[in-house]
């Protein structure tokens, strides 16, 4: 199975007047999000499932993907308070037949990331707009390995 962990683009700060869950993505987030949704939609397969926080801002990065002919779905277990059971609850890991997108947040992308890779009690910081791609196989000796496939970032896709 590949899991694929994208942190939203930069989004403008959080403010009295602007809470969390309204926070829209600043125009550096915005070309982020394009680049990553380009180099995404030439590398995930048709047959991705895209899962999106619902915050402003998780939207707004998947919409850049969306943008390109891919559908997604919005799911309220993945917003900012999630946790790691959370997430591959909601991806089906280690058992979808098919890719799974999470678009999300911080610290649970770089626990979901750690917990995966072998180090549960350390949290990986995953920087916004950033792309972990996660890969699981197993062996002909039946061996499961869990291994980070790619990790992208939008400075280095170019469109």
């Amino acid at each position: 199975m590949d899991l694929i962990l994208w942190r939203h683009a930069e989004a403008e700060p959080a403010t009295e007047e602007l809470t969390d869950e309204f926070r829209k993505l600043t125009g550096k987030g915005l070309k982020q999000a394009g680049k990553i949704a380009y180099w995404l939609d030439s590398t995930l397969p048709e047959t991705c499932k895209i899962l999106v926080s619902p915050t402003i801002r998780t939207r707004d990065t998947a919409e850049a993907l969306i943008a390109c002919g891919r559908k997604s779905k919005v799911l309220p277990e993945l917003g900012p308070s999630a946790n790691v059971a959370d997430i591959l609850t909601a991806a089906n890991w280690p058992n979808s037949r098919e890719p799974v997108l999470i678009v999300g947040h911080q610290p649970y992308l770089g626990q979901v990331a750690a917990e995966l890779l072998g180090h549960p009690l350390q949290e990986y910081s995953v920087r916004k707009g950033n792309v972990w791609w996660i890969t699981q196989r197993q062996r002909e000796n039946s061996v499961t390995q869990t291994y980070l496939k790619a990790i992208m970032s939008p400075d280095l896709v170019v469109k």
